[in-house]
């Protein structure tokens, strides 16, 4: 039992207790007095809210296993307040069969420490492989295509494939979305970029908006289910609305922490550690990023999580990766605009709990409800956390937030009723789930 917690959910802060038993939130309210022992956590003093939801991590498993495990990452997450993950098909060999995809799902069993499920690849020759994932759409967490080249090469650039899909499937369909035609042309125009600030010029605004705008006059014409990923430009803000309720939308978007934070301007001081795509952009962007956050454009606050080696890194801009670890912090770091005022804990909880739950339609978590999954996180606003690269539980062991003190403590990390994370530590405690979809 949790005591005497402020419980941020839905909307509104109070204090209260929440009993869990069986890894369900058993009951809610001021004050809960049982006849059994139960062991209690004093949290007077502490902000609990439901575990965040990242629906894009990069956890390199299987294949490029030099960079991160499945293991390390979600350890990465629990420590951060992410309870639950959805990761990309990029992985090497990319997961683009039924089998591959449940490959991955197999080791998730045996090595997650939070909550899991996984996107199902496309490429220009798998439609009717990835249409089978219609069969297990309560299962799976949705499709994903790369209408832009990214880590991986798993560009999908054939109209017939991309119809097909949009007007077969049955899940929701994320997509990466920059123009490739344009940033072809833009490296004509600079054919010598030396370093990490030409990336922003290279995969620009018109290459983001020119992608977006494919994509939402596909979804329109077929009435797909379409969640845009990392939004970076003010320009395809045009492309949202916040007129319905979330649950009713047909077209949704994501925003990345890093694209909330940093601008082209960090280009001087981080290099290629910021260097990811789409790419961070000019300061413009991030501030209607930000409007349009909290006005209801954009829906989903994730990280794209995509660690690289720091020797990868290190290598010319143009050879470098592009990618950067987050998901120890996002939570955190969203608190840190809390502190400056930018930012309410009820909306920082509906972006990064309520909303990928709504939008993914996943069943019962992402609340502090009775009969739900007891996901959730225990936060001290009296306390810092001071990005260290000895703090770090990535595989890569590097963070472009390093040297940043962040102005709160996750002292507790639960999933699905065990405490998975204490007191600056993981514990290894099997609790993980596969994530379970509500979808007609």
């Amino acid at each position: 039992m949790i005591k005497e917690a402020a419980i941020v959910n839905e909307g509104c802060t109070t204090v209260g207790d929440v009993l869990i038993e069986d890894g369900r939130i058993s009951r809610v309210a001021p004050s809960i007095q049982t006849k059994e022992k139960v062991t209690e956590i004093n949290a007077r003093g502490l902000h609990l809210l439901p575990g965040a939801i990242d629906d894009q991590v990069h956890f390199r498993e299987p294949g490029l296993t030099h960079k991160a495990t499945i293991a390390t990452e979600s350890r990465a997450a629990v420590a951060g307040g992410v309870t639950s993950f959805m990761e990309m098909p990029n992985t090497v060999p990319g997961a683009l069969t039924q089998e591959l995809l449940e490959d991955k799902y197999a080791i998730a069993a045996k090595t997650s420490a939070a909550n899991y499920s996984f996107f199902m690849g496309v490429a220009n020759d798998n439609a009717e492989e990835v249409l089978k994932t219609n069969a297990k759409k309560n299962s799976v967490a949705g499709v994903k295509i790369f209408m832009g080249s990214s880590t991986g090469n798993m560009l999908v650039d054939n109209y017939n494939t991309l119809n097909k899909i949009f007007s077969e499937s049955e899940l929701l369909i994320a997509t990466h979305c920059e123009d490739e035609r344009v940033i072809a042309a833009n490296k004509l125009k600079y054919p010598n970029p030396t370093d990490a600030s030409f990336h922003p010029l290279i995969r620009d605004e018109e290459a983001c908006f020119e992608s977006s705008f494919s994509a939402v006059q596909l979804a329109k014409q077929t009435g797909a289910r379409l969640h845009i990923l990392h939004i970076t430009t003010a320009r395809e803000l045009q492309l949202f609305g916040n007129m319905l309720p979330l649950a009713e939308k047909r077209i949704t978007a994501e925003v990345c922490v890093h694209h909330l934070h940093f601008t082209a301007d960090d280009y001087a001081r981080l290099g290629n550690l910021i260097k990811c795509n789409p790419a961070i952009k000019a300061p413009f962007n991030r501030e209607a990023l930000w409007e349009a956050l909290l006005n209801d454009r954009l829906d989903v606050i994730a990280t794209d999580h995509a660690p690289h080696t720091w020797e990868e890194k290190q290598l010319p801009y143009v050879q470098a990766p592009a990618g950067l670890p987050l998901v120890q912090h996002p939570l955190l770091l969203m608190l840190h605009y809390y502190r400056q005022g930018k930012i309410t804990l009820e909306k920082i909880v509906e972006k990064m709990s309520h909303a990928p739950a709504i939008c993914f339609q996943i069943q019962e978590r992402g609340f502090v409800r009775e009969g739900y999954w007891a996901d959730l996180v225990l936060v001290d606003l009296g306390q810092n956390t001071f990005v260290s690269k000895e703090s770090l539980l990535y595989k890569c062991g590097w963070s472009p937030l390093e040297g940043m003190t962040l102005p709160a403590r996750i002292t507790h990390t639960l999933v699905n009723g065990t405490v998975v994370y204490r007191g600056g530590k993981t514990l290894e405690q099997p609790a993980a789930q596969r994530l379970a979809f509500e979808r007609g």
